[in-house]
């Protein structure tokens, strides 16, 4: 089968690729940068302008799905204005995107898997948060909430529409957890502010895992909740890493030092939290390789590599 990943040269479109292609899938690879990658071990590069179907939508022609992961870093720097509205801009372009490539093909995907987070929800205190809770409050809030309407159309038109509201992924040579581990290396690692906030993350593994399970399955419509069954606090964390790094994890950073240097970020990224349930994923059957945060950092600290997480 094609699958289309619009922003997979990222993180989680990395992973999901190497995954499709390892089992003979044809993969297309849709970036800013596609226009000018030969096809390379069974993937196929196209450009993307960022706004619109233009040079790619030939690819959804026939194909079985696709997958929009677009959409700028939340965390790669300080909040200002103008971040939070390329933050949030980047994502519903891509929705308009996507919209724009699907009206440009008669032979329509099957599925689209539209990129989303937990942050849909806010914060959510100690409430058991699955799929049907409302959209809270905040600015991670809004942008969840817009990139998922960015694409409700496409229901429209036929095509199944599965929103991806994915926790925070740990894995090897990218995302959030080589930042999570520098503290520790030095003795300076510790849970953020109260640390009873909690903390909802999966593995890359299951992430990807999770993904080609609902691009399979012909009734799965709607939010999943991508998320370890195992709900931690920043307590929890800070625990789990210190045992696997076997490096103290008692130096607690407060809430005020973290709000002086990182402001609105540090409130909605660290200082608050849902303790998320993968409900619809459990219901459906999805059996998680790495349901326990322990487990997890077994894994991707346990190898060669390790020290390089």
């Amino acid at each position: 089968m094609r699958v289309v990943i619009l922003g997979g040269s990222g993180f989680i479109g990395r992973a999901l690729t190497r995954s499709l292609v390892g089992d003979g899938h044809e993969v297309v690879v849709v970036s800013r940068r596609g226009g000018n990658r030969p096809p390379a071990g069974g993937v196929v590069f196209a450009p993307f302008d960022g706004k619109s179907g233009q040079g790619w939508a030939h690819h959804l022609e026939g194909a079985f799905a696709l997958v929009n992961l677009a959409g700028e870093n939340i965390a790669s720097g300080y909040w200002t204005k103008a971040r939070k509205a390329r933050i949030l801009n980047s994502r519903v372009a891509a929705g308009r995107a996507v919209m724009d490539a699907l009206g440009r093909v008669d032979a329509k995907p099957a599925a689209l898997l539209q990129g989303s987070a937990v942050g849909y929800y806010g914060d959510r205190g100690e409430v058991l948060t699955v799929e049907d809770a409302p959209r809270g409050r905040g600015f991670l809030a809004d942008v969840a909430g817009e990139w998922e309407a960015s694409t409700a159309v496409a229901s429209a038109l036929g095509v199944r529409r599965v929103l991806l509201r994915t926790a925070v992924v740990l894995g090897r040579g990218g995302g959030a957890l080589p930042r999570m581990l520098a503290p520790y290396r030095f003795f300076l690692g510790g849970p953020l502010g109260s640390g009873r906030q909690w903390f909802p993350w999966i593995h890359l593994d299951d992430e990807v895992r999770a993904i080609r399970f609902l691009l399979e399955r012909e009734e799965a419509v709607g939010p999943y909740n991508l998320a370890a069954p195992e709900a931690v606090t920043q307590e929890d964390l800070a625990a789990a890493i210190g045992k696997a790094l076997a490096r103290p994890s008692r130096l607690r950073i407060p809430e005020t030092v973290l709000r002086l240097a990182l402001g609105q970020m540090a409130q909605e990224l660290f200082l608050q939290g849902a303790r998320i349930v993968p409900h619809e994923l459990l219901r459906l059957g999805f059996s998680f390789r790495f349901p326990t945060l322990a487990a997890a950092l077994d894994d991707i600290l346990g190898g060669p590599d390790a020290p390089h997480a």
